[in-house]
C-alpha cells in the first residue's frame, strides 16, 4: 500500500511502471540501460480515489492524462532507475495530494478609497500623455 493521505491509500497493483531509455548525457550507459520511468495510473477506474479527488485530479493532470483516463508521469531526471522510480511516485503522490485540497471560496470585497483614487489618477496621467501626442494646430 502507498499512503497518500490519512484517508487515501493506493494499491501497488494500480500503478504500472515501464522502463525506457532516457535521453541526454549518460556516457556508455545511455544506449544500454533503460533508466527512465513511465508511471501509469488509471484515474478513471481507480477504486482508491473519492469522486471529488478524481475530478480535481483530471483537471490538474492536464495533458499528462490520456484519452482513456490514464495519468502518465515520465521521470528521467536521474541516471539511476531506482531514483527515477522514486521521483515518479513522489510526483504522483504530490499530484493526488494537490487534488485533495479544497479551494477556499473567494469573498467579494469592495475596493478601498485610496485604490480608487490611484486608479483615477493613473487614468488622468494616461489621458494627458495621449493628449500630447495629437498634432499641434490641427484646427
Amino acid at each position: 500500500m502507498i499512503y497518500v493521505t490519512d484517508s487515501i491509500s493506493l494499491d501497488e497493483r494500480e500503478i504500472q511502471e515501464d522502463f525506457v531509455r532516457a535521453s541526454g548525457p549518460g556516457g556508455q550507459n545511455v544506449n544500454k540501460v533503460s533508466t527512465a520511468v513511465q508511471l501509469r495510473f488509471d484515474v478513471m477506474r481507480s477504486p482508491s480515489l473519492p469522486d471529488f479527488v478524481r475530478e480535481r485530479l483530471i483537471v490538474l493532470a492536464g495533458r499528462r492524462l490520456s484519452n482513456d483516463g490514464v495519468l502518465v508521469i515520465s521521470a528521467e531526471r536521474f541516471s539511476s532507475q531506482r531514483r527515477n522510480r522514486d521521483d515518479a511516485l513522489a510526483r504522483l503522490i504530490a499530484l493526488i495530494r494537490a487534488a485533495c485540497e479544497v479551494d477556499k471560496p473567494r469573498r467579494a470585497t469592495r475596493p478601498t478609497l485610496a485604490s480608487k483614487k490611484r486608479r483615477l489618477e493613473g487614468k488622468q496621467r494616461r489621458g494627458v500623455i495621449k493628449k500630447t501626442r495629437q498634432p499641434v494646430g490641427s484646427e
